[in-house]
């Protein structure tokens, strides 16, 4: 069972499911703490008893072993008798605790703050936005009066301000002065006596366009610093004084309030004089920014996604065919993940290419109809019939044809999407990626350059080919900072939680992985990956090694739940019910996922002994036989499609 630690707050310790463990009372607590803040190393037994008695009584040092193991047993209940501790340890004069790395929130709260400081700043905001989270109240809440407190307490309190402060200037690296204001000013409120807390709070108020607000800050500071400890302001805060009262265009090496939000509010201005309200030329420029919109992150994404489908129904409504096409094609951003976020709305969206390829006719230019026929590819992403497959090929046609490299990489977009009618294809779609990297690369479309590492991370992922892997994961987050595409890193995340998943870290190190990636997914605004996906990817790694597919009833399986059933109520004893479910699944969709969901069937069938499902298994999963089941998804693995082969053969007694 794997135990974690909080003392980023009242000091409180969790099992593997994330409940609390009873740690009796509070003297059991303060030798935990103690413990905890030795950071692995032994603590004497009469050290401990001093820290926890001013004034030792007689049998204080029996109270203590006392007090140990019954922490024991609540640390380790499934420890057989007279088997060592292996967390709560004793060792020569004294005892140690000896959790894992990341066991400890302090522990985890350090190191994500030390990675920060050297990371990009988008990088440095995700880490410090988690990291601060972690905190649920004073550090070592309850041992204020207690001596061996005080420097560690202060010592996390110091390293949260830093961090809180380090978070403000992330934003400002990234543009967004105004978001930061309003954290910053409750910052100085809380602790007046930080330069730096208020030069940042100056400098994102100068840059959010609020000069005399930010002078008054300044002198507010100086004010304070002089009248309460006598001494003058740094040389930083009188130099950003001295710079703002200049005007200057840049300060502290940042872009000032005039450049980008000043142009962005003059061309609007001269769009609107320019271009006549309700014209063709405004849903185009629409179509445009919602393009724009959909990579910055995920309320954009979640906008983007609203507004698609009202433009294309606008311009539906204005009776222009040519403008409809180009309004439904414009909008090329690249998918990777093959389950639409809103089935319903895509839908909607083949529906209308479909009309509008009908209505624009053969004389239409060749790109708008390639481009209509990739976007149908696309948005049928994970369905059944031809007409998916058909499209992307027509669409790869013309933009062959054409040379229009934006446009082929479109079309292969839609050809990627149109890869997965059977298992085994993860060769195939390698070679998709490697087309759209060399094409974008050459081209200057690093967005498309984007798609194509991330789907060649799952393709080498799938090939269990991890060294090429990590090599196109590190090169989409490379090229996701230097591009602002945030959202890159929410995939990536998912990856490299895989692969320690598929080469042999412990369960628990692979799990507390997923949960991380997760934490990142559920703000991503991305719902056709986020549902179900953490509980289907514990539970093909559960069953991989053999563990048991214990879930909680509320378990949101999401569209994954008939492939989840019958191993969840085996795990449940009820194997009468297990069958009936079994029996139910459907064949999975045509998706990233379709190996790892045949596999769950396939171990069902086994335990079941159902031969005609298990038989249905195999044919279908014959020919991924070489790769690694549900890998080539950049997310889970339900391990070696050739093991489960193995164990079917040998179920079947062939």
């Amino acid at each position: 069972m794997q135990v974690s630690f909080g003392v980023l707050g009242p000091v409180v310790a969790w099992d593997g499911d994330g409940e609390v463990i009873d740690l009796k009372g509070p003297k059991h607590r303060a030798v935990l703490a103690r413990l905890i803040v030795a950071r692995g190393q032994v603590v004497p037994v009469d050290r401990l008893v001093e820290d926890l008695w001013p004034e030792p009584q007689p049998g204080a040092v029996s109270a203590v072993r006392t007090f140990v193991a019954a922490l024991r047993r609540a640390l380790e209940p499934q420890r057989p008798p007279r088997q060592p501790a292996r967390l709560l340890v004793t060792d020569g004069p004294g005892y140690a605790l000896r959790p894992t790395p990341d066991a400890v929130d302090a522990w985890r709260f350090e190191e994500a703050v030390a990675a920060a400081s050297s990371a990009p700043p988008r990088a440095a905001l995700d880490r410090l936005d988690r990291a601060l989270a972690r905190w649920r109240g004073p550090a070592y809440a309850g041992f204020d009066d207690e001596p061996w407190a005080p420097v560690e307490r202060s010592r996390l309190d110091q390293l949260r301000l830093n961090a809180v402060e380090q978070r403000a200037a992330a934003l400002l690296d990234l543009g967004r002065a105004a978001e930061a204001v309003p954290d910053l000013d409750a910052h100085v409120a809380g602790h007046p006596w930080r330069e730096e807390a208020w030069r940042l709070l100056a400098l994102a108020l100068y840059r959010a366009g609020r000069q005399r607000d930010a002078l008054a800050v300044l002198r507010r500071a100086r004010r304070l610093l002089l009248d309460e400890l006598g001494i003058d302001p740094g040389l930083r805060l009188r130099q950003l004084e001295a710079d703002i009262l200049r005007q200057t265009e840049r300060v502290d090496d940042g872009p000032g309030p005039a450049a980008p939000d000043r142009l962005w509010a003059q061309t609007l201005a001269a769009y609107d004089r320019t271009v006549p309200a309700g014209s063709g030329a405004r849903l185009e420029s629409t179509v445009g920014l919602l393009r724009s919109l959909a990579v910055t992150g995920a309320g954009g994404l979640e906008a983007a996604r609203e507004q698609r489908i009202t433009a294309i129904v606008v311009a539906e409504q204005v009776g222009d065919p040519e403008l409809t096409a180009r309004v439904i094609g414009g909008y090329d951003v690249p998918a990777i993940w093959t389950r639409s976020d809103d089935p319903a709305q895509a839908a909607q969206i083949v529906a209308a290419a479909e009309r509008a390829l009908t209505t624009v006719g053969p004389g239409s230019f060749d790109a708008t109809r390639a481009r209509l026929l990739a976007t149908i590819a696309v948005e049928s992403r994970g369905t059944r019939g031809g007409r998916g497959p058909e499209a992307a090929r027509q669409a790869q046609r013309i933009a062959r044809r054409l040379g229009d490299p934006t446009l082929l990489a479109f079309a292969l977009n839609g050809m990627f999407m149109q890869t997965f009618h059977r298992a085994g294809l993860a060769a195939a779609r390698d070679e998709i990626g490697a087309e759209l990297v060399a094409i974008s690369a050459r081209n200057g479309l690093p967005t498309y350059e984007i798609l194509g590492r991330l789907v060649r991370m799952q393709a080498c992922g799938g090939l269990a080919d991890f060294a090429a892997a990590d090599r196109h994961a590190a090169a989409a987050d490379e090229l996701a900072e230097r591009y602002d595409r945030p959202l890159v890193g929410v995939f990536t995340c998912w990856y490299r939680a895989l692969r320690l998943a598929a080469t042999g870290s412990p369960t628990r190190i692979a799990e507390a992985a997923y949960r991380d990636a997760a934490e990142r997914l559920a703000t991503a605004g991305m719902p056709g990956v986020e549902q179900g996906l953490l509980p289907l990817t514990l539970l093909c790694l559960r069953v991989w090694h053999g563990e048991r597919a214990g879930f909680d009833d509320d378990t949101d399986w999401g569209p994954y739940r008939p492939w989840a059933r019958p191993l969840v109520l085996l795990a449940r004893d009820r194997p009468a019910d297990a069958s009936a479910a079994l029996r139910q699944i459907p064949d999975p969709p045509r998706d990233l996922l379709l190996e790892a969901r045949w596999c769950l069937t396939a171990q069902a069938a086994i335990a079941l002994d159902d031969r005609t499902v298990m038989n249905r298994a195999r044919t279908a999963l014959a020919p991924a036989a070489g790769e690694l089941a549900g890998a080539g998804s950049g997310v889970l693995t339900a391990g070696p499609v050739a093991d489960v082969l193995d164990r079917l053969d040998a179920a079947l007694g062939r």
